[in-house]
């Protein structure tokens, strides 16, 4: 059943009420004006069952996620920090001072569950809607980038040690007696495999290697034997990844680099202090005026930049659309998306090695891949102050909430810092009014 925030009105001898605490004209009192919360709560009701307890209210759970991604904090630290908070309080819907926990952390998880790719599609529409300008932009900028995955630097050694240990842990779990658990030889061999591009240690940690991938096959064949059917149809899937990982090779298409995110892809971006990253493809839809993201779309493996135009675009016509806008006109991008002209009734925009034909049309180009870096800090702030730069959500679900979350987040924080240069730039002109006021009256008297 959905739970609601029911206004109380009335004094509290024991309590202090929000508003005698905290400055009316902060940023965050405002940014929570001009949210529509009950548009929110009537768009995730039908997520809810109409029997059983009442769950946590719309706009206190969705408020801390919002704020959550805006201040780029963890489940747990935005749950104690919002204790210590006046104003989150008050931007969550709170009438009192609360000294409590409001919920489990865990909580986040089951939220972000209930509200799948649509819920929050929905959330980042609404973080458009507070730049009005944004849902009618005709010419928006698009880029890749990768969401790195929270995963240890993946080597054929480290995942090999990894399968058997796994494998033992099953065989206690079920029951199975073992020839060997391989616990002290596996760590060894392990060891072994460490800095094997050194001379003289790399004959040893090429064996290292070897063997320790012949132990992985046998432990996981000897598992294979000896569990009843009923338990190896259950463990089916490990058992496949297991193979996988102990058969691929250098040059093996599809590898898997870690074992509880599958998933994960290797997408080498040509940075020369990273060659490689370890994560999942994420295209960013950003306005050329405005500067609001209105789609991320996250992809699996690593498709060419030109494949993720059509999906990135649906997606910032669905988020638009929601808020009674329209699809973009004209989309710019760099090189790397060459091979489309146009995607549906979108018209794709490439820098061209030849020149145009006249002055005119080559100022305006120049313009205008000039204004598409704009998208290069853009994406440096979704990784730096959101939750872009490091995912720590599990499987496939996770890579696309946390992309959509900090393309919200980032929304979000625009506007918050819109409203703070509002109320900066209104303070100085009272201020320089006063002064000015003062310096004719000393000089009248």
């Amino acid at each position: 059943m959905l739970g609601k925030i029911k206004p109380d009105f009335q004094q509290n001898l024991f309590k202090t009420r929000l508003t005698d605490l905290i400055n009316l004209e902060h940023p965050l009192v405002k940014l929570a004006l001009e949210i529509s919360w009950d548009k929110m709560e009537d768009e995730f009701q039908d997520l809810y069952s109409e029997q059983g307890r009442p769950s946590i209210p719309i706009r206190k759970i969705a408020g801390m996620l919002l704020l959550k991604e805006m201040f780029k904090e963890s489940d747990e630290s935005v749950v104690e920090r919002w204790i210590e908070n006046a104003y989150w309080q008050h931007f969550t819907g709170e009438e009192f001072f609360q000294t409590k926990q409001p919920f489990d952390p865990s909580e986040f998880v089951h939220f972000r569950k209930r509200l799948k790719e649509a819920g929050l599609e929905f959330l980042l529409s609404q973080s458009v809607s507070l730049h009005p300008k944004a849902k009618n932009e005709k010419e928006v900028q698009i880029d890749t980038t990768v969401q790195e995955k929270n995963i240890t630097f993946p080597t054929d050694a480290k995942l090999a040690k990894k399968v058997i240990d796994n494998c033992t842990k099953i065989a206690q779990k079920e029951g199975v007696l073992q020839r060997q658990t391989y616990k002290r030889v596996a760590k060894q061999h392990l060891r072994d495999a460490y800095f094997g591009h050194h001379p003289k240690r790399k004959k040893k940690a090429v064996m290292a290697r070897k063997k320790l991938k012949t132990i992985g096959l046998r432990v996981v064949r000897e598992l294979e034997r000896k569990l009843p059917e009923e338990l190896k149809k259950q463990y089916e899937g490990e058992f496949v990844i297991y193979k996988k990982v102990l058969t691929q090779e250098r040059n093996s298409k599809d590898k898997i680099y870690s074992l509880h995110e599958p998933q994960t892809a290797c997408i080498a971006k040509g940075k020369a202090h990273k060659a490689y990253e370890f994560g999942t493809k994420v295209a960013v839809v950003r306005g050329r005026n405005t500067g609001i993201i209105t789609a991320v779309k996250r992809f699996s493996g690593n498709p060419h930049d030109s494949k993720t135009l059509e999906e990135s675009l649906a997606q910032s016509e669905r988020v638009r659309t929601k808020i009674g806008g329209t699809r973009p006109e004209i989309a710019s991008t760099d090189r790397g998306f060459r091979g489309q002209i146009q995607v549906g009734t979108t018209q794709i925009v490439i820098p061209k090695n030849n020149k145009e034909k006249t002055k005119y049309k080559q100022e305006v180009a120049r313009k205008r891949f000039r204004a598409r870096a704009a998208i290069e800090p853009t994406i440096s702030h979704l990784k730096r102050n959101h939750s872009l730069g490091l995912n720590f959500l599990k499987g496939v679900a996770g890579d696309v909430n946390n992309a959509l979350l900090a393309g919200i987040g980032y929304n979000l924080k625009l506007r918050f810092n819109q409203i703070k240069e509002q109320i900066v730039f209104w303070l100085q002109l009272v201020f320089n009014f006063f002064t000015k006021n003062k310096t004719i009256i000393l000089i009248e008297i």
